[in-house]
């Protein structure tokens, strides 16, 4: 049975659900337990189907938490139910859980809830964790208080507990956490591309398009919006909030000195990167200056800036931290030379768009590519032109070798199989000579033979190390 949803920012929560036993899901129960006898009156814990009793389970319920395993079917009634991201809202024990609950939200509408005040929310298929670090970098380049967090990996909630005054939160929102939040309302929210991605949770592109806008939904003409127009499917959010009156810093890679919009972010003719707000502008630094490459960094180093300019950040503080800025790991990260051929690590490229943006960063004729891993069934099509056009070969790797290789059938260039990821560097090595880039950007996830995209790239590393030591690379 379900009760009337009345929770509210530093109200009564009464008694929580807490859906899942993961990282969120204990870090939600901890929170409220701590809250008992005060705003919390129970916590109930539902670890789902697949789960069992374990070391977790046992301290939460030695805390105090009721912790129910080994069913989707949530039985009880609460007044507020907080799921953890990895739990589709349209799987039957997301549902479940909403019959018997005032309310059913995410992790970060919960944490906003509990800590509402200056916030960064940044979203979009690609790009999210390099402008959310950036973001969180230049606020405290400009002597703000900041903290990254979200699906970057430090949980909302747990910033919340200790969190200080003045302090930041940047947030970076996956479609799954936005997907369940209602009341969210960050000061500035950032969306930096809409591409098919995690069909699979969503259902379909639309769900996950409108998940992708639910960082909008309540904000006004007294926040900033920042939306890339480069990707149809931003450019209409930016109309849509235009329309409803909310103030949008349309960002784009190519050149808006001409326009008349109060609020823009773009690459000058003369290469630089401008920040215009409230009809202001704020020159940066140039594209060639930026540690960061490839035409989707010069996108995120716009949006981080213009976060961070309309937060209060001197323009000085916000050149220097552009130039302060040193890739991410697994993001076009530079992991070795070798005889004038270098290597680089773009293992978190899962997905086509996140592959062309990467091709982006290198000249062309000179790019040996890795492709491959767990195929997610995407199109190719796209991706086959733009590796026909710009790269030197392509060494197509794992589960995905077969499909990847028949799209690039007739290319005018080499292409390779191989069976793992070892197996592609060797190949990759051979095809590869002085001024050459070895660029590992998937195109896939990677979960055939590794744990994730962190697992491949690590291990993408050692391989190189250990090629130039012995002298095969």
């Amino acid at each position: 049975m379900s009760r009337t949803a009345d929770s509210s920012s530093s109200g009564r929560l009464g008694d929580v659900c807490v859906l899942g036993l993961g990282s969120t899901g204990e870090a939600v129960a901890r929170y409220c337990l701590g809250l008992v006898g005060s705003r919390v009156d129970s916590v109930t814990v539902w670890g789902g189907s697949a789960s069992a009793e374990s070391d977790l389970s046992r301290a939460l319920a030695e805390a105090g938490a009721r912790v129910r395993l080994g069913t989707d079917e949530v039985a009880g009634s609460y007044d507020l139910c907080v799921a953890s991201p990895g739990i589709s809202e349209f799987s039957g024990f997301f549902a479940a859980a909403r019959s018997c609950s005032g309310e059913i939200v995410g992790e970060p509408e919960f944490a906003w809830r509990e800590s509402p005040d200056r916030w960064v929310g940044i979203t979009g298929t690609n790009g999210k964790t390099t402008t959310t670090t950036l973001v969180r970098d230049l606020l405290r380049a400009g002597g703000l208080d900041a903290e990254a967090v979200g699906n970057i990996g430090r949980l909302a909630i747990a910033e919340v507990s200790g969190r200080r005054e003045g302090e930041w939160l940047v947030a970076e929102l996956s479609s799954f956490q936005l997907a369940t939040t209602s009341r969210l309302h960050p000061r500035v929210g950032v969306l930096l591309n809409v591409t098919p991605d995690h069909l699979a949770w969503h259902g379909t592109l639309e769900n996950y398009a409108a998940a992708k806008r639910r960082l909008f939904a309540n904000l006004s003409g007294h926040d900033l919006a920042v939306v890339s127009v480069d990707d149809g499917p931003c450019r209409a959010v930016a109309d849509d909030l235009a329309r409803r009156g909310v103030r949008v810093c349309r960002l784009s890679v190519g050149p808006f000195s001409d326009s008349l919009e109060p609020d823009v972010a773009y690459v000058s003719g003369g290469g630089r990167l401008v920040v215009r707000l409230d009809g202001r502008d704020h020159p940066l630094c140039t594209v060639e200056e930026l540690p960061i490459k490839g035409s989707h960094n010069v996108e995120n180093a716009l949006a981080a800036s213009a976060a961070a300019l309309e937060v209060g950040c001197g323009l000085d503080a916000v050149r220097g931290g552009l130039l302060a800025f040193a890739p991410l790991e697994h993001r076009i990260e530079p992991c070795g030379e070798s005889r004038g051929v270098r290597f680089v690590n773009d293992s978190k490229a899962t997905n086509t768009d996140a592959t062309l943006k990467a091709l982006t960063a290198f000249p062309e004729g000179h790019v040996v590519l890795m492709l491959g891993g767990h195929d997610k069934g995407t199109d190719l099509a796209d991706l086959s032109a733009e590796v026909r056009r710009t790269c030197k070969a392509a060494v197509c790797f794992g589960d995905a070798r077969e499909r990847l290789s028949s799209s690039l059938e007739g290319a005018p260039i080499p292409v390779v199989g191989a069976e793992h990821l070892a197996d592609a560097l060797e190949q990759a090595c051979r095809l590869a000579s002085s001024g050459d880039v070895v660029l590992l950007s998937p195109a896939c996830s990677s979960f055939d033979e590794f744990s994730g995209f962190e697992e491949r790239g690590r291990a993408f590393k050692r391989l190189v190390a250990q090629a130039i030591s012995d002298g095969r690379a």
